[in-house]
């Protein structure tokens, strides 16, 4: 039966895409566009910019003209720091999803997100205005202890940790935690004034010593997330099937969990809490490609790059001149399909 199932879940690795020949020419047509949607992304802000002058200032870069300078300096970094974040985002959920056989898995409803939220304004609010590195160190720590406590919690109990129990568990872990979050923004205007726009999730001002510090953390965790590919699709297939397999499954959730709290911690500490990319980008993922976490990771990562600069983009040109959060407008996509994933659930 475990050879069955696992031979089962090897010939059904690809759905749209048909066969494993077509996987890698649709993996690079993908990164082409997420490249256009970076380039056409860099031309739009409160002055249009060319196309013709965005290649001279990335290529030859001149230190004279005006809008060389907005885009090595503003649109570059915040771009970059887009790409990035959806591309862990989404990865992060992917694992997670795997890990936890949990359709509704995600950094945002799993508390991790808030956990590390909650971590850096605590860290402005006692600091005043710590440098850059403290972001990231408290927001892998935010993300490590709400990930720690939301397992602790919905592990409780008969049955053990059931999705049903983590989805429960991450729900009220993330209101209980916004609800201080919230309340040290309240009660300290400094603070508020500082980071509100960050606390929605927002990537208006990255700046590239900002990307610098928290972009290898999250470089990491793509790295391990590829690296643990093959162990996570047979874990989606059961821990039973796993270990029949030789699996050790307790080191691979160990090492899943190190991957995820950098990723997202490393998301969070850059952008703020932007919500439901690692929720939806996971299931148009598998819709295209399977259930081989192979190819899931490295389509999830340019999908998640591509939602999060077009989220950024249309947050940009709705209320022009002036802009929303890229954490709302991500909401604005993402809660509509979490109703519909969570009604289809309960229906199967």
């Amino acid at each position: 039966m475990t050879a069955h199932a696992a031979k089962t879940a090897s010939s059904n690795t690809t759905r749209i895409l048909g066969s494993r020949a077509l996987l890698l020419p649709g993996l690079l047509l993908c990164l082409v566009l997420l490249v256009l949607c970076l380039l056409w992304s860099i031309t739009l802000g409160a002055a249009d910019i060319s196309p013709e002058t965005v290649y001279t200032a990335l290529f030859n870069f001149d230190s004279t003209s005006f809008q060389h300078l907005i885009i090595q300096t503003v649109r570059l970094p915040r771009v970059l720091s887009g790409v990035i974040v959806g591309a862990s985002l989404a990865v992060a959920g992917a694992i997670m999803q795997g890990l936890t056989r949990n359709p509704l898995a995600d950094s945002g409803i799993l508390g991790i997100n808030s956990g590390a939220a909650f971590a850096v304004v605590l860290a402005v609010f006692i600091m005043g205005d710590p440098p850059l590195s403290v972001y990231a160190v408290f927001g892998l720590i935010g993300a490590a202890v709400g990930a720690g406590l939301v397992f602790t919690i919905g592990s409780m109990g008969r049955g053990g940790a059931t999705p049903l129990k983590l989805t429960l568990a991450g729900i009220i872990l993330t209101s209980f935690i916004s609800s201080f979050t919230t309340a040290i923004l309240i009660s300290d205007q400094e603070t508020l004034d500082k980071i509100r726009f960050w606390t929605a999730g927002s990537l208006s001002g990255r700046e590239m010593s900002l990307l610098a510090q928290t972009a290898p953390l999250m470089i990491a965790g793509l790295v391990g997330a590829v690296i643990i590919s093959r162990q996570v699709t047979t874990i989606s297939l059961g821990d039973d099937i796993a270990r029949g397999l030789g699996q050790n499954t307790g080191w691979v959730k160990i090492v899943a969990a190190v991957v995820v709290v950098l990723l997202a911690g490393g998301a969070v500490s850059l952008a703020g809490p932007i919500g439901f990319v690692g929720l939806v980008v996971p299931h148009v993922v598998r819709f295209i490609v399977g259930v081989d976490y192979r190819w899931v990771v490295p389509y999830s990562a340019i999908f998640g790059g591509i939602l999060v600069t077009v989220a950024d983009v249309l947050a940009r040109v709705i209320i022009r001149p002036q802009e929303l959060p890229v954490g709302v407008m991500m909401a604005i996509i993402g809660a509509p399909f979490f109703i519909w994933l969570a009604r289809w659930k309960v229906k199967r």
